[in-house]
């Protein structure tokens, strides 16, 4: 059995490259954020820096982004909440089996973040624009859900397939 494990983790570099990406995008995200939310308060206040309309409405995309996108890493990391405090009176294969069943559900959320967010994204979104920029759809501001749930999607098959592979493959210590 540990073959099969042995050939499956030589993708593993793909889910670090995917990992990296997200993050890199959130932290372009931060970055355009706080750029373009200091430059409208010090446009309110200094006379000679512009403070531009569609500054908030682009904020807000922003932050929306890289609220979902975060989420997503948080999946790989194991870093959600997560209620842990009856796991040292369970067996150990029962808490690896509720985890594998608690990564089910969220796999199965990420499907309905797709599917859903991509028909809002592309219905609601696509007949809409920003207020302060009548030339950009709104799609953009539905599209972080599909996206985050493509990033769900793949760290959560990485997260599922880590669960198996525990209860095949002995921990090395």
């Amino acid at each position: 059995m540990p073959a099969i494990f042995e050939k499956i983790d030589k993708i593993k570099p793909a889910y670090d490259i995917t990992y990296k990406v997200v993050l890199f995008v959130c932290k372009l995200l931060l970055i355009a954020d706080i750029l373009i939310t200091s430059m409208a308060v010090a446009g309110r206040y200094i006379s000679f820096i512009p403070d531009p309309a569609w500054s908030e409405e682009i904020v807000l995309t922003c932050m929306s982004y890289m609220a979902v996108l975060s989420a997503a890493l948080a999946i790989r990391r194991g870093a959600h909440i997560r209620m842990t405090a009856l796991d040292t009176y369970l067996p150990k294969q029962l808490v690896k089996s509720l985890d594998i069943l608690a990564d089910v559900a969220v796999l199965i959320l990420a499907f309905i973040m797709i599917v859903v967010g991509w028909n809002y994204a592309t219905g609601i979104g696509a007949k809409g624009s920003y207020v302060s920029m009548p030339w950009l759809s709104r799609f953009w501001m539905y599209f972080p859900v599909p996206l985050a749930g493509v990033a769900m999607l793949v760290f959560e098959v990485e997260s599922i397939y880590n669960h198996i592979k525990s209860l095949f493959v002995k921990e090395e210590k």
